[in-house]
């Protein structure tokens, strides 16, 4: 199926809105001219809540459009999101569209001002990471005019199209693996807490999970930063000594994962047996660990990829799937017991 057609906001629309003549919404967002506080402030909220984007290219292309797709994610530096680059670029190769990439830090101002920079180029389509904007980013997408594919996340409603997992299935499947291996002292490490939303809703899932079980969180253990092997270690450390008993470590990536794994294993300590731990993201470079890290894959280059079939769809006006929601499996590795 096929959204309703959507049209691009134009000056006049900011003009009706605010009561001013386009010429001067003109001068305010090019901040050209003598334009009284008062009206400029005037324009600008408007624009805002009504979500417009100048356009910068207007006077070249007829079209009003390129063929570019911007794809806005939190981050680089973690694996997860070269995967899914990967299964965008793959799958526009086949078409005439490009995808153009933005990071936010998992900010969501940051990522108001790059969504903001990118649509005033006018491309053909948006991937943006997520469920969760502000107001402002959110209007931008809703009147953007072209297709916009939420990715990661199905736990929420969508602008227009979404493709992701269910971050709190996920964190529900594993609690249930957890309690069924018989570990009942468990402790949730979590990196980019709370920014990053998926990790969060993970986090709900598994506690909602565990006390349907008749178990509660042992200890939990948030950092706001990145992920690292390093953080892992001594977000494991910190956990451990406030509670020796703890019998099992959920991560929140399997990088912090890995760390906490390693820490294990230098202090002596039987895995699975002693203490069991699971990550999340199925990250292929961690395979050469001393242990293979009980993980759950989160579906990332096919998300990339469907993601990217959507917008190829919807720029040729074919009709597509607007909501698809893929399923992790989890691995068990030689971290997690099976019984």
């Amino acid at each position: 199926m096929t959204s309703d057609e959507k049209r691009s906001l134009t000056l006049r629309d900011v003009s009706e809105a605010s009561g001013v003549s386009e010429m001067t919404v003109s001068r305010v967002l090019r901040n050209r001219g003598d334009v009284s506080n008062a009206t400029r402030e005037r324009v600008l909220k408007t624009a805002k809540e009504l979500g417009y984007v100048p356009n910068k290219i207007a006077g070249a292309l007829a079209s009003q459009r390129v063929n570019l797709v911007a794809v806005i994610i939190p981050s680089l530096s973690n694996m997860v999101f070269p995967e899914v680059l990967a299964g965008i670029s793959q799958t526009l190769e086949e078409t005439e569209l490009q995808p153009v990439v933005g990071v936010t830090d998992y900010l969501p101002e940051k990522e108001e001002k790059v969504l903001y920079e990118m649509l005033s180029w006018r491309p053909s389509g948006v991937i943006i990471a997520g469920l969760e904007h502000t107001e402002a980013a959110r209007a931008m997408l809703d009147a953007s005019g072209i297709p916009v594919v939420e990715i990661m996340d199905v736990d929420g409603k969508p602008v227009d199209a979404m493709v992701g997992i269910s971050h709190r299935r996920a964190g529900r499947e594993m609690a249930k693996a957890i309690l069924k291996a018989g570990y009942r002292n468990i402790a949730f490490l979590g990196t980019k807490m709370p920014l990053d939303h998926r990790a969060r809703k993970r986090f709900e899932g598994f506690t909602e999970a565990l006390a349907k079980g008749g178990v509660e969180i042992a200890e939990k253990e948030f950092y706001s930063g990145g992920s690292a092997l390093a953080k892992g270690r001594e977000m494991t450390a910190a956990v451990l000594d406030r509670n020796p008993d703890i019998d099992f470590l959920y991560f929140s990536n399997d990088m912090i994962g890995a760390g906490g794994l390693l820490y294990l294993l230098e202090k002596g300590i039987d895995v699975p047996g002693q203490i069991g731990l699971a990550g999340f993201n199925g990250v292929e470079l961690l395979q050469g660990l001393p242990r293979q890290l009980a993980t759950m894959d989160a579906c990332r280059k096919e998300i990339g990829q469907k993601a990217a079939e959507i917008i190829a769809a919807r720029v040729n006006d074919e009709d597509t799937d607007m909501v698809t929601e893929l399923t992790p499996k989890i691995s068990y590795g030689d971290t997690l017991k099976r019984r």
